[in-house]
């Protein structure tokens, strides 16, 4: 390949019906600190890794509100705002943080209401074009959380409702409540829990978004075999299988390095064999 490929390899994914991305995005979790806490180590070198992908082509940026907390939000908007025309940029809510490393949930309404406003300021908009309900609190019925987001949207503050870490059943609740247009769940080479929720976003044309979309991709041998073939990192088919396994799905790699930025978009424009998708697929 000859300079480096851009985001743009990878297509375009419809959200909600009205909103057009690349459909390789960047999660923006890695821009904070160890465990994700704090600011990050180098923060200029964080704030090149955002510019990088915007400038490879990356037009969907996923975020949290919990990541730092505050802190992912706060340095995208230092670093790109104001925003490209064509810049999207996903947030959740649902999180509290204890600790370094430590995830609470909490989907009361009120949280959810004090979350989102939060988020607004941090990244600087008046309405968020995709909010994500981050995980689903027990405590609380998720339709009671869901209603809150769907008064949000109501009030223009939200442009369209996703949830993330959940089952059909939740997603059904959900839906009963308001349209959800995506769902963020755990999924990749080595860890395929939500197949059929792949599957089931594929048939009902939503929006399928893989977290820890290359984590352990090295532990599979069609991935390495793969990998070889192609000259590419392992990290790399892990994405080029993403984008093959279904056109819902939207891979969000972070990272806060620009050079890995780079490595990630590259992913784009591999072409896995047929035999090679169905060998990786059988791995999971």
């Amino acid at each position: 390949m000859n300079g480096q490929p851009t985001a743009a390899a990878a297509g375009t994914i419809d959200i909600g019906g009205d909103l057009t991305v690349t459909r390789l995005g960047f999660g923006a979790m890695r821009i904070t600190g160890q465990g994700v806490w704090g600011d990050p180590p180098d923060r200029d070198r964080a704030m090149s890794a955002l510019r990088r992908a915007v400038a490879l082509g990356v037009t969907f940026i996923d975020t949290a509100d919990s990541y730092g907390p505050d802190v992912s939000e706060t340095l995208i908007a230092r670093t790109l705002y104001p925003y490209p025309d064509d810049l999207v940029i996903a947030t959740k809510g649902g999180l509290v943080r204890p600790g370094p490393g430590r995830w609470k949930p909490d989907g009361r309404p009120e949280h959810l209401r004090r979350a989102c406003e939060g988020s607004l300021t941090r990244l600087r908009v008046d309405r968020i074009d995709l909010y994500q309900f981050h995980r689903p609190d027990p405590a609380v019925p998720i339709e009671e959380s869901i209603g809150t987001l769907a008064e949000l949207k109501a009030e223009g503050k939200i442009r369209h409702i996703g949830v993330s870490n959940v089952s059909e059943e939740q997603l059904r609740a959900a839906e009963q409540i308001a349209p959800v247009v995506s769902v963020q769940n755990r999924y990749n080479t080595a860890d395929r829990s939500s197949e059929s929720m792949v599957d089931l976003c594929e048939q009902e044309t939503r929006v399928f978004l893989p977290w820890a979309p290359i984590q352990q991709s090295g532990a599979s041998q069609p991935v390495a075999d793969a990998a070889r073939s192609h000259g590419v990192s392992p990290r790399q088919v892990a994405l080029a299988w993403l984008l093959a396994r279904s056109p819902q799905i939207l891979p969000i790699p972070g990272s806060g390095s620009p050079e890995h930025v780079e490595q990630n978009v590259l992913a784009a424009s591999i072409e896995l064999s047929p035999d090679e998708i169905v060998a990786i697929a059988k791995m999971g």
